[in-house]
């Protein structure tokens, strides 16, 4: 089959980076000779061995501290999560530790770690294994959050997360992990702090990252045969925004729309549209919307699960709602 799944892009570019600094490693339950719960280290236990492909117990404070130390000592650390809502078990060690060394420390340390896994609404995983902690860790000070949601962009972001010299909190989404394309020839890394423009346009913004950038670019079609030219852009970034590409496009469409499979409580859309209202407030010509997952645990019931989160036949009806309402 041609084309590289997002699970084999990721770990090409861990690959790629072992083999370029042997300063990098890699820990976490399952890593090693099972290749990860969902086969992103896959053969790098034989190819690098047990001290850089380090199997760990299932105690997720435990080895998350033993990464903060092994990134003091001048190591590089990826941690995998085998969810990522088993890391609220690491919390402590993530903000007091990764968040806060380099600054308490007055630099004397650097916090080189990448903390990548498995998130999201999947199907039927129930609720404690369809959390969405980018909002959990959002307000945590001097971390990196990202997001990836192509094979493409899975890769270039994790090769620039591991060269970061500040902890790095990379979400892939488990419903993604089988999705195909075509990686572009020869080395790149993406910027870790800039937004994807998916789709350019000019009667409404629409903001999204992970999983939902897909659920959008099916509402875009819609919108598109419906006669509405909408702008599409990939976060990426959740920490820090790309403000200055988003400002850019709010001043050409004067409307925008949030879309997050995060909960809408204290979501990732309710930092974002505070932001948009304190820099854009003058250039906007409707109320912004934010379309958010339930605030409720995720049902393990299918048809239930559904209607938690945002689907894209709400995207088009918010888009025609505020683009007709201004005409």
């Amino acid at each position: 089959m041609a084309g590289t799944l997002l699970f084999n892009a990721l770990r090409e570019a861990i690959d790629e980076e072992m083999a370029r600094d042997s300063l990098v490693c890699v820990m976490g339950e399952d890593v090693g000779q099972y290749g990860g719960s969902y086969k992103v280290t896959k053969d790098l236990f034989e190819k690098y061995g047990e001290l850089r492909v380090l199997d760990t117990p299932i105690a997720e404070n435990s080895f998350t501290g033993m990464a903060v130390g092994a990134a003091m000592t001048g190591l590089r650390p990826i941690v995998e999560g085998m969810n990522m809502g088993f890391l609220l078990l690491a919390f402590n060690q993530i903000s007091n530790n990764m968040g806060m060394l380099r600054y308490t420390s007055g630099g004397n340390f650097t916090m080189p770690t990448v903390v990548r896994g498995p998130g999201g609404v999947g199907r039927q995983l129930g609720a404690e294994h369809s959390q969405r902690l980018e909002a959990y860790f959002h307000a945590v000070p001097g971390i990196k959050i990202v997001a990836c949601s192509t094979p493409t962009n899975a890769k270039g972001l994790m090769k620039a997360a591991i060269r970061d010299n500040n902890p790095v909190l990379f979400f892939e989404h488990v419903l993604l992990y089988n999705l195909i394309e075509e990686l572009p020839s020869g080395e790149y890394v993406c910027a870790l702090d800039q937004a994807d423009l998916v789709r350019a346009g000019k009667d409404v913004t629409i903001l999204t990252y992970s999983r939902m950038r897909h659920h959008c670019l099916k509402a875009v079609e819609q919108l598109e045969a419906d006669g509405i030219d909408a702008e599409l852009i990939d976060l990426i970034s959740l920490k820090p925004f790309d403000m200055e590409t988003i400002a850019r496009s709010i001043r050409k469409t004067h409307r925008v729309i949030v879309v997050e499979e995060c909960m809408k409580t204290g979501g990732i859309a309710a930092e974002l549209i505070a932001l948009i209202t304190e820099q854009c407030f003058d250039e906007l010509d409707a109320r912004p919307v934010r379309l958010s997952s339930q605030d409720i645990p995720t049902p393990y019931n299918g048809k239930l699960e559904n209607l938690t989160i945002i689907q894209p036949h709400q995207i088009v009806e918010a888009a025609q709602q505020i683009v007709r309402k201004g005409l």
